[in-house]
């Protein structure tokens, strides 16, 4: 079976918010491959750099120019080898050459080619035979922050985990439900309410960060009684973007309070208490690793879980770890440029013990490789909202590769829980 690669063509795209992305397909002899990048609207600082000066059209040069002449003859399934000629090509730690974006579609689609050469899903091409492990969604029920507009909670996610489901199906349900359940809540709570919706299909209302705890915990115990399993509420604080360097505080302009470092850790620790959190992501800003350790310590059966603070990258995560800085990763691949890169961190995350969680960004296209990507390396959480047409996409391939899978088919383990 030959897969050598015969040409690597990009285009403009557009991604769920309207913005311009980039799309790559990979052709070898046997096989085609297509990826296309996301775009996150709350942004780690050691994020790389999405777009060369110029952006997506500049990104569609570089293609042209620098990657697809160094890639074609090239085999696609020596992906390490791929990956590495990208970052050569570019030559830059944060891809600011040809883009992290850039390098991620060309990487993505490049597995997906190979994948296609072979007559394989792309799951059981990167994991073999052994991948049969299903993620648990992680769904967005309430937007706040920055994925909101006017007046809305200062915490930027209200999430579910239905971390007792037997199958991936049923788990999706249950967020399907429990968004729903919300909806009504809303509805009967303000008058006004108009059925608005984030990026990520979750709703945004004229609420506080506490109210929409209340409203998520109270469907989550509903829901959970309706199908006798366990569903748990969840946060994404997004912490940077409360912090105020110059002040030393965590603003949260809707409360109309600001916390120092100690005051945000035992107000989390609260809110975990009173709510029954199972998930807390970026609770502080991504450079406080003793505030992640300090408050990783004091929780038990809760997920802590790095996004800025990580931002995918192995060397950050290696610092954590050895901090004892949360339980958890998220793993953005854009994040950090191509699958090798973020494989390695994957393994560095599993090695230690902590839970890589793949994750979409706010600003997504209909892309579906993070659900294959979650199964071949075995996240046991799979972050990528609930309704919204772009995590429906991903959603619904988790429904078909479980039923692909059939009897071997499985829920992967959440320890921590």
């Amino acid at each position: 079976m030959s897969t050598v690669i015969e040409d690597v063509i990009a285009r403009k795209v557009f991604n769920s918010r309207g913005e311009e992305t980039i799309e790559v397909d990979v052709i070898t002899n046997s096989g085609f491959g297509r990826a296309s990048a996301p775009a996150g609207e709350s942004r780690g600082k050691a994020e790389v750099v999405y777009y060369p000066p110029g952006g997506v059209d500049e990104a569609i040069k570089k293609v042209e120019e620098l990657v697809a002449p160094e890639l074609i003859g090239l085999n696609a399934d020596f992906q390490e080898e791929i990956d590495r000629t990208l970052r050569e090509i570019d030559n830059t730690k944060d891809f600011r050459i040809v883009g992290g974006n850039t390098a991620f579609a060309v990487s993505l689609a490049n597995a997906e080619a190979a994948a296609n050469s072979y007559g394989l899903p792309l799951f059981q091409y990167l994991g073999g035979y052994a991948a049969r492990e299903l993620p648990y969604p992680l769904g967005n029920v309430i937007s706040g922050g920055k994925h909101a507009s006017g007046k809305c909670p200062d915490i930027q996610e209200f999430l579910s985990l239905p971390h007792g489901a037997e199958s991936f199906l049923e788990a999706a349900e249950v967020n399907i439900k429990i968004h729903k359940k919300v909806g009504e809540l809303l509805r009967k709570k303000d008058k006004l309410f108009n059925n608005g919706r984030s990026d990520e299909g979750a709703w945004t209302a004229n609420i506080t960060s506490l109210e929409a705890l209340e409203m998520l915990t109270r469907a989550c115990e509903e829901v959970s009684n309706e199908v006798n399993f366990i569903c748990s509420p969840g946060i994404d604080l997004a912490a940077s973007t409360l912090w105020d360097s110059k002040t030393k505080k965590y603003v949260y302009q809707r409360e109309g309070k600001e916390l120092d470092s100690g005051e945000q850790l035992e107000f989390i620790r609260q809110l975990v208490e009173k709510y029954h959190l199972a998930y807390v992501e970026d609770p502080f800003h991504e450079e406080d690793y003793e505030s992640f350790a300090e408050l990783t310590k004091k929780l038990k059966n809760c997920v802590v879980c790095g996004d800025d603070l990580f931002a995918t990258n192995n060397e950050r995560l290696a610092y954590g770890i050895k901090m004892h800085a949360a339980n958890a990763i998220i793993i953005k691949i854009n994040q950090v440029g191509t699958l090798t890169d973020a494989v390695e961190t994957i393994e560095t995350a599993k090695r230690a013990g902590y839970i890589p969680v793949m994750s979409h960004r706010s600003g997504d296209t209909c892309d579906w490789h993070i659900a294959h990507l979650a199964v071949a390396f075995k996240c046991p959480v799979i972050k990528t909202g609930v309704v919204e047409g772009a995590r429906i996409a991903k959603i619904n391939e988790l429904i078909r590769v479980e039923e692909f899978l059939g009897d071997r088919a499985k829920m992967a383990e959440l320890q921590i829980l």
